[in-house]
């Protein structure tokens, strides 16, 4: 009997491990032969893949399929890559300002990695013909209704930082956007990762482009970290040019410019603002890493840009352990980690805010943990970042000049 979960867990390590291979392969990670080979295959399908997405987006901007409006603005939030250009921050302060100018704002989210629904309810429901149940409510506005492992990472940690904000998790997000309008009289719909949801017809297309490495090696997935050619830059009506370090950007932004001429870049960077233990009893100053001997570890889709920070701000990784994105930890892997750490000597541990979220307050890890909290911090563009939130705002007043000629042109061009 004991053997069966020696085997399940070395099954599943073996598992972790090619999956880990084959994203390192796909961000250009690997060299070698076996990494040639496997990125050759994957090249096929990435040109299959690239065929069926401008497939579907020809089905759509012909209108031939058709996208829904629900009534109301809807604010889209994505990105042309998969994962890790610091989206969740920047959902959070437009979602925020839009709450604080007095919409009434629901995120809408698909609840990546979150508890689905068993198969056998699925399979019940279409035998009897009962309806779909409703979106789950990770937040009411007053009060978060659903942990992490339900609601999945990102949506419960929004839930969590934006009281006054509702927050839905449903893969079908008409239903979602329809279901918060009736339900809690939400005026705006902000679609959280929602560049390539095109059932639900969008007011506002936000991009975002990581600056560290905006496109990668400008292949469609599964060989490149695209999930649309680099041509539907021309969807945006804003992009924010994210993780950057304030030096310039000319050739990244000529190469924006030269697939959509028009459009405003809005530059912002992710900073630091603070430590904060899981619990979010204690909170300490950034400068609590200079000099210090850390302990790090994540499972984000980039986790460079966390580990870099961390030397940034002055402290010295002693122990660095990385899973996959969105990983949830074993209470096994928490209790290695800790143990590791602490035989090298670090003084404390630290992950991200996103894993923190994943991470059971049961655990002794016999060392300090805290998460880095991030915000977002405009370098360049604050005006359009203003006007983006004053037109979901206030649409009858006037745009500025600058805007009034940029929404013709989009206009002539539709």
């Amino acid at each position: 009997m004991s053997s069966q979960p020696k085997k399940h867990s070395k099954f599943k390590s073996r598992l972790d491990a090619l999956e880990g291979f084959l994203v390192d392969v796909v961000y250009d990670r690997r060299t070698g032969r076996s990494a040639t080979v496997v990125g050759s295959i994957l090249n096929g399908f990435s040109y299959l893949f690239e065929s069926i997405v401008r497939f579907r987006w020809y089905l759509y901007s012909n209108r031939i399929f058709r996208n829904r409006p629900l009534g109301c603005l809807v604010v889209v939030v994505g990105n042309l890559t998969v994962g890790g250009t610091g989206k969740t921050p920047v959902v959070e302060k437009f979602a925020r300002s839009l709450h604080e100018q007095g919409r009434k704002v629901a995120i809408l989210s698909r609840g990546y990695k979150s508890k689905k629904e068993p198969f056998y309810k699925k399979w019940w429901r279409a035998v009897t013909h009962v309806s779909e149940p409703p979106p789950r409510i990770v937040s009411d506005g007053e009060k978060v209704l659903m942990g992490p492992e339900e609601a999945g990472d990102e949506p419960y940690m929004l839930a969590r930082n934006l009281p006054g904000v509702h927050v839905l998790v449903d893969k079908n997000r008409v239903k979602a956007g329809a279901y918060a309008i009736r339900r809690f009289g939400c005026d705006t719909l902000i679609l959280d990762d929602g560049l390539q949801y095109l059932p639900l017809k969008g007011s506002m297309n936000l991009v975002l482009v990581d600056k560290t490495n905006p496109f990668g090696n400008r292949r469609l997935l599964p060989r490149g970290i695209l999930r649309e050619p680099v041509s539907h830059l021309k969807r945006a009506s804003y992009v924010f040019l994210t993780k950057s370090d304030g030096s310039p950007s000319e050739e990244l932004e000529g190469f924006i410019h030269k697939h959509h001429p028009e459009v405003e870049i809005i530059e912002c960077s992710h900073r630091p603002t603070h430590l904060q233990s899981l619990d979010l009893n204690e909170k300490f100053p950034v400068e609590k890493l200079k000099g210090a001997r850390v302990g790090a570890f994540s499972g984000i889709a980039v986790p460079e840009g966390f580990e870099a920070f961390l030397r940034d701000n002055g402290a010295t990784i002693r122990y660095n352990r990385r899973f996959l994105d969105h990983h949830w930890f074993t209470d096994r892997e928490l209790l290695s980690i800790g143990e590791q750490a602490k035989e090298i000597g670090v003084d404390f541990l630290v992950t991200t805010e996103k894993d923190a979220v994943r991470i059971g307050s049961q655990i002794d890890f016999g060392l300090p943990i805290y998460f880095l909290r991030l915000e977002i911090g405009i370098l360049r563009g604050a005006n359009d970042f203003e006007e983006a939130v004053a037109r979901v705002c206030f649409p009858g007043r006037p745009l500025s000049e600058k805007a009034q000629v940029k929404a013709l042109r989009v206009a002539s061009a539709s």
